[in-house]
């Protein structure tokens, strides 16, 4: 099943480092089989998944056997405490004079790894090629000690074949969904020669499927898809784009804020891929002259995933981009969203009042649909009535009573407001304040003894104020029921694998507005850039929260109409964080950058 005495050698390479202890030795030797054995049975199941296929062999490592038993350790080569995969080949890779490289799928070239060797010999061999230059191919695999399959490299490529190692675990995963993507294109052009089927008549899926429940007929269009969206939930991507070109298609994945692509379709096979979306979605596969919009729920690792379809006709076919609505980000733990403790603290004193009118604010993007079903799930209970008017719904939750607003038959959001009034409930959300009509609907709402949440877009908090007013609300009417304002932006967070020191200089504290500090002696971190963050130095992102709590000084203030400066001035009196004074606490706390700062704050002026 493993080679006996390579796992001894192994076992040796980390007694020498201190990873492992001699009676650790003896316990993967005396019970490695036994490991062996169930590991192979998990991970058939997990290639039969993968590769679509109902028979799979698989041949367990060494370093697999080792890393199941999860040792502890306490030395710096450990992994969070761990003795992982990833700690025992970076090792093995450093005993045997070999470069160790962590794989970022969105980093490779899909046609060199696709088209450098067959999806079979792949497979068999785990074995990618990753770089490649006129005298040399460099090839990643985990079985450095294979030299037979080096061999027919060299013979097959004709030029010089450098190895490198990487983690068996990742070249399973890129080697399945590379190859399988291109035999799914593949198999969709050949098939618009032929029998290619009728893609209007597929049935609706609630659940993506593996690509051996599906029936030949429909497998390979229905198995691109497959393969692109589970791409993009593996990558926690929030929206993914395809776009047509003048002589192909690309498909791009936002994650953290930023654009990937990550593969290109031929122009042939791109409608089929539209239409099969759109089918799922509930659209009309016919109309291509038109903007339209659907949605459906699909399934991923046993959690639930709703996806919002949008597609607009352009120059060279129809774009569309699928918005991912994955309840793991979308709602989240209060704490997680970004707050520090007072802020908080602030917060949940708003959202745990009976009556009043919270308003958070912002560009789009910024995070306010996030926080907005988050505070719905916090306060969620079998006591209240919680009532929702979007457009359109986001996220389907059973906990609210979700309604969608329908212009065309003039149910907008005044007239839903109008009618949720009449359902007995005790919290409103409403999607967005966006007229006049709306926003005196929604103050009317807070003044009859509900608690209503809603968005605006203004830069900041007291402009928020300012902005209900420009609305028509009467400035009594609004200190008399505003419980809040919470103005925030997005920043993306360093990543924790590679996060290093720095030191911010001079001209960066003096473009933040640190004044009278001396910014060479302000320790930061950067993020290096590494496999985990695609070597961005980022990874996940975090809120700047500016939180506004409507206090009887300020209070008193809105109630003259008084212009934003003053209303600002005020709440910096009682002690409110500017969004930029905010970001500089997280730059202060080692949890962002500089340039994040900068670029979520640059579209107002140093307070």
């Amino acid at each position: 099943m493993f080679d006996r005495e390579r796992l001894i050698w192994i076992l040796d390479v980390l007694l020498s480092r201190g990873l492992i202890h001699e009676g650790q030795k003896k316990d993967v030797l005396n019970r490695g089989d036994d490991q062996a054995r169930h590991i192979m049975l998990d991970k058939r199941a997990e290639l039969r998944r993968l590769l679509g296929k109902r028979r799979v062999t698989y041949k367990v490592s060494e370093i697999e056997v080792v890393a199941s038993f999860r040792f502890r350790s306490q030395t710096t080569d450990a992994e969070e405490g761990l003795v992982t995969e990833r700690v025992i080949t970076r090792l093995i890779a450093i005993e045997l004079g070999l470069r160790f490289v962590e794989i970022d799928p969105l980093q490779l070239d899909f046609k060199l790894v696709t088209e450098s060797f067959g999806g079979p010999f792949s497979e068999r061999h785990l074995v990618i090629a990753i770089e490649e230059n006129a005298e040399q191919l460099t090839v990643a695999m985990s079985d450095p000690w294979n030299r037979e399959v080096l061999e027919q490299i060299t013979l097959f490529k004709q030029k010089r074949i450098r190895p490198v190692m990487t983690l068996k675990s990742t070249l399973i995963q890129v080697i399945a969904e590379f190859h399988g993507f291109r035999r799914s294109m593949r198999e969709a052009e050949r098939d618009f020669g032929s029998n290619l089927p009728d893609l209007g008549n597929l049935e609706q899926l609630t659940q993506l499927r593996g690509v051996h429940e599906m029936d030949g007929a429909e497998q390979p269009v229905v198995q691109a898809v497959w393969y692109i969206l589970n791409y993009a939930f593996d990558h926690r991507a929030s929206d993914i784009h395809i776009e047509p070109k003048r002589d192909e298609a690309t498909v791009r994945l936002r994650i953290d804020g930023v654009l990937h692509t990550i593969h290109r379709l031929p122009k042939l096979v791109f409608p089929a891929i539209i239409s099969r979306i759109k089918t799922l979605s509930r659209m009309d596969i016919a109309e291509r002259r038109r903007p339209q919009d659907g949605r459906f729920k699909t399934s991923f690792r046993d959690q639930e995933i709703e996806l919002r379809v949008s597609t607009v006709p352009t120059a060279f076919g129809e774009k569309m981009v699928i918005r991912v609505f994955d309840p793991g980000v979308l709602l989240q733990d209060l704490g997680a969203l970004g707050f520090f403790r007072r802020e908080l603290l602030l917060y949940e004193r708003f959202i745990n009042a009976s009556t009043g009118l919270i308003l958070v604010t912002g560009p789009t993007g910024s995070g306010k649909t996030t926080t907005l079903y988050s505070t719905l799930q916090h306060i969620a209970s079998p006591r209240l009535n919680i009532c929702t008017i979007e457009d359109p719904i986001e996220m389907v939750h059973e906990a609210f009573n979700q309604m969608p607003i329908h212009r065309a038959i003039g149910f907008d959001y005044a007239a839903a407001i109008r009618h949720v009034l009449r359902q007995d409930p005790d919290v409103i959300m409403i999607g967005e304040v966006r007229d006049p009509e709306t926003a005196q609907s929604a103050v009317q709402a807070a003044l009859t003894g509900h608690l209503v949440i809603t968005t605006l877009h203004t830069n900041d908090a007291p402009s928020a104020v300012t902005r209900m007013i420009d609305l028509g609300v009467q400035p009594y009417l609004l200190s008399s029921v505003l419980l809040g304002v919470i103005a925030q932006r997005l920043v993306r967070k360093i990543c924790p694998h590679c996060a290093t020191d720095d030191w911010i200089s001079e001209e960066q504290a003096l473009a933040l507005g640190i004044n009278g500090a001396d910014g060479k002696r302000l320790k930061v971190k950067v993020g290096k850039g590494c496999v985990r963050c695609r070597g961005t130095g980022y990874k996940g992102r975090t809120g700047l929260m500016e939180v506004m709590p409507m206090t009887p000084r300020l209070g008193k203030l809105v109630a003259t109409g008084a212009p934003s400066q003053e209303v600002k001035r005020e709440a910096l009196n009682d002690g409110m964080l500017t969004l930029r004074d905010y970001g500089i606490k997280k730059l202060g706390r080692g949890e962002t950058t500089v340039e994040e700062i900068m670029a979520a704050t640059d579209d107002f002026a140093v307070y």
